[in-house]
């Protein structure tokens, strides 16, 4: 039988499964809702092999009950997944350019949460980025299917552009804050009653 309801989230550039975020996520579900399937894959460098990734490993999940929650440049690809899926989507401090931003970060980098892990991000990268903005529904988020939370004190990425790029969905918007969005717990509340599983 077919989980009832299911649950994918997207890390961010050079973060992992066990980012903060994503294990204080599961570990509520786990408490609170252990009937719902849960999915953080470690997504690869290559944008189109984790946008490729991410639809692949949810590909037979209900189109009624599914969502999905994308931080930073996972907010990027959680959004193209949304758009493409129809589910509700959740993005925290999302990413709005990553092609854009991301070109200052051309070469080896250390995975965050295991520094001794390395990775080249190439040039090729970037153009993979663009091609996933340019094939996303563009318009409006609905309010009812959209959560932004964005921090004015995010030190990576620019609050305005984030609100700007989700005109339409339900903002919630820190007036301090820092881009890991430390105080996730504050949030998980307003998640949960967002997705409607309170």
């Amino acid at each position: 039988m077919p989980p009832t309801r299911c649950l994918l989230y997207l890390h961010g550039f050079r973060s992992s499964p066990q980012s903060f975020k994503a294990q204080r996520m599961k570990a509520w579900l786990e408490a609170h809702r252990p009937e719902v399937q849960w999915c953080c894959p470690a997504l690869p460098p290559s944008p189109r092999q984790a946008f490729d990734l991410a639809l692949a490993l949810t590909a037979d999940w209900p189109a009624d009950a599914s969502a999905v929650i994308g931080s930073s440049l996972g907010g990027f690809y959680a959004r193209a997944v949304a758009r493409r899926r129809g589910w509700p989507l959740v993005v925290l401090n999302p990413a709005v350019d990553p092609a854009r931003d991301l070109a200052a970060h051309l070469g080896e980098q250390r995975a965050f949460h295991s520094p001794e892990d390395r990775f080249h991000f190439l040039a090729e990268y970037l153009d993979e980025l663009r091609a996933i903005d340019e094939a996303t529904p563009p318009g409006p988020d609905d309010p009812r299917q959209c959560l932004a939370i964005i921090a004015k004190g995010d030190e990576v990425l620019d609050w305005r552009e984030m609100v700007a790029r989700h005109q339409g969905a339900t903002v919630k918007l820190l007036p301090g804050g820092d881009h890991a969005l430390s105080d996730f717990d504050d949030h998980l509340p307003d998640i949960v009653r967002f997705l409607g599983w309170d």
